[in-house]
């Protein structure tokens, strides 16, 4: 039995995606051969190159003309201006590209001048690239696809639209030829977000056109959100077999064994299959701890090709929220949640064993959040042994984190930790379940400046009920505490599917939850509230607070988590402070080099 598992494409290919090295981690334990195929990463590699740059001007001069004034035969033309800017600067800009892969891949990404300029060429080349498909749009941090996603009716015409879908004649000319050549009897396409679903449906649209006898089965967060959608959207399985709804091990490796037996999938756990012409779904099984299961298996994916200047790998610590309250959170996806966790002796085994693998020194940890548990005990076993591993994750404002803990796990190699800090109104706080006090909020941002780890919080505005006061009193906690915060990821409140807010409006003040007909695929709703900012003033708030922050020099080292926790490794090796996020920072020579 031969699987091949694929990831499309959605964000900047800074490091590989847990997903696929943890399934097959555990699947190649089981006897089953796995191929992985990392497509967010092959989708950026092969835009990025000179021939296919050239290849999308030719596209813009057959259809605009050479001189870009030509009005195309397509419903939404792109804007003349930038189909002119791409004809004129996209020769120049397509001789550089490789080089700045090249850059970007090595320790001159740390340079502020040379890394901004080589940032500045792989934006613009991937804008080249998209303009071809207007409106969709590939860019370093998202997919927006031309048409709604959210939509079986729209996506049903977007997989097969080759005008406005850039993955058609990349899939085609690359992994769908892959797979008539390696013939796999299952290709498992994980899709973990709502942009990845266009690209991950176009290539399972693609393998059932061309015929191909394997099984294909999607799964992944977003398919677990649509869990309950998909039976109703028959349209689906024209392009899948099936679909595994929340953790895959167990599943997959029972897909397997059925298809290679008498091919009756109903004793398959967490499976929505078709049956003829029924959709069927089976029971679900309680998820595996992840004591039980083997450490992710990156062997086989290209590592030498991510778009960093040094190899990060992600970790978990456990599955689930130890918390799991929050309001605004569907972790859990609406099930019982079931919380496990390494022992911080397992965790320092695992990151020890892909050190010694594949050389790295650097790990992500893709945790909700870290137990205080594991950060104390991870800390003093990393400490004993020199700290050979910079790592860093996300962690919760909890009382009994102090100033010798976060010294301790600065000594053990943490060099970044992502705060939830979400609002800073007490009201706010206490009406989305957060389980924070300010004055430790306060305190942690502090104590873990002053040892030396990057501080990144999350915020957002709008969440039902909150005034423009309270708005007002997270900028202004930002603000107090702006020597202490080094990068932030800021938006507005969204109505997610399965949250608490979604699942019970009434209690968050939400008076209704308005749900769209046709958008039968979504996971995120228009509401409206009882009291307080609707999503328009919040947005307005947000833009507000954005276009009020200093411009960085060099914004390169701010796109993605990993970026800024290698950039964060990278002075604390050179021994320069941390810059904080709301100071006004002066260009430099280069970025500590």
């Amino acid at each position: 039995m031969k699987v091949m598992l694929a990831i499309p494409p959605n964000w900047t290919p800074t490091m590989p995606h847990l997903a696929l090295p943890t399934l097959t981690g555990y699947l190649r334990g089981q006897g089953v051969e796995v191929i992985q195929r990392d497509l967010n990463l092959e989708v950026f590699d092969e835009i990025l190159t000179r021939d296919y740059q050239r290849q999308a001007l030719e596209q813009l001069r057959e259809e605009y003309g050479p001189a870009g004034n030509r009005r195309p035969r397509r419903p939404a033309p792109a804007p003349p201006a930038q189909v002119q800017w791409a004809l004129h600067s996209g020769p120049q800009l397509a001789a550089q590209v490789e080089q700045a892969k090249r850059l970007l891949r090595s320790d001159a990404f740390f340079d502020g001048p040379v890394g901004l300029r080589a940032f500045q060429v792989i934006a613009n080349c991937l804008a080249i690239a998209s303009l071809p498909f207007y409106p969709a749009s590939l860019h370093l941090q998202s997919y927006e696809a031309a048409f709604p996603v959210d939509s079986s009716r729209a996506l049903r015409r977007s997989v097969r639209d080759p005008q406005h879908n850039i993955f058609i004649d990349i899939f085609r000319r690359g992994i769908l030829a892959d797979i008539m050549r390696e013939k796999p009897d299952i290709v498992g396409i994980s899709i973990p977000s709502m942009p990845q679903m266009l690209a991950g449906m176009t290539l399972a649209s693609l393998i059932k056109a061309a015929g191909l006898p394997c099984h294909v089965t999607v799964g992944g967060p977003h398919i677990s959100m649509l869990r309950d959608e998909l039976p109703k959207v028959p349209a689906v399985f024209e392009w899948i077999d099936s679909a595994v709804v929340f953790d895959g091990e167990v599943p997959l490796l029972r897909l397997a064994e059925a298809l290679d037996g008498n091919g009756d999938l109903s004793a398959v756990p967490n499976l929505i299959y078709r049956d003829g012409n029924q959709i069927r779904v089976t029971p679900r099984k309680k998820p595996e701890k992840i004591t039980d299961l083997p450490p992710p298996d990156f062997d086989g994916l290209p590592l030498d090709r991510y778009l960093a200047p040094r190899l990060a790998l992600p970790l978990l610590t456990a599955r689930g929220c130890y918390f799991g309250k929050c309001a605004f959170c569907n972790v859990g996806y609406g099930e019982p949640e079931n919380f496990s966790q390494l022992r911080a002796e397992q965790l320092v085994e695992q990151m020890l064993d892909l050190r010694r693998r594949y050389g790295i020194r650097h790990i992500f940890f893709s945790d909700e959040a870290i137990t205080p548990r594991n950060l104390k005990h991870l800390s003093a076993l990393l400490r004993e042994l020199g700290a050979p591993i910079h790592w860093g994750g996300c962690a919760r404002f909890e009382k009994v984190i102090d100033a010798e803990l976060l010294q301790n796990m600065y000594a053990g190699g943490c060099r970044m930790i992502l705060f939830g800090l979400e609002s800073a109104s007490e009201p706010i706080i206490q009406a989305m379940v957060k389980g924070t006090e300010l004055e430790h909020m306060s305190r942690i941002l502090r104590e873990s400046s002053a040892a030396g780890i990057w501080n990144h919080t999350f915020f957002f505005f709008g969440f039902p009920g909150e005034t423009l006061e309270d708005a007002q009193e997270t900028v202004n906690f930002i603000y107090a505490h702006k020597e202490h915060i080094h990068s932030a990821a800021l938006g507005t409140f969204l109505m997610e599917r399965y949250s608490p807010a979604h699942r019970f409006p009434e209690l968050y003040g939400v008076k209704r939850i308005i749900e769209d007909p046709d958008k039968d695929l979504a996971i995120y709703f228009d509401y409206e509230v009882e009291r307080g900012m609707d999503d328009k003033m919040a947005e307005r708030v947000e833009a507000h607070f954005l276009n009020s922050l200093p411009v960085k020099p060099y914004p390169q080292f701010y796109v993605s988590d990993v970026y800024r926790f290698l950039y964060a490794s990278h002075l604390s090796d050179q021994g320069v402070p941390l810059p904080p996020w709301l100071a006004t920072e002066v260009p430099v020579a280069s970025a500590g080099l």
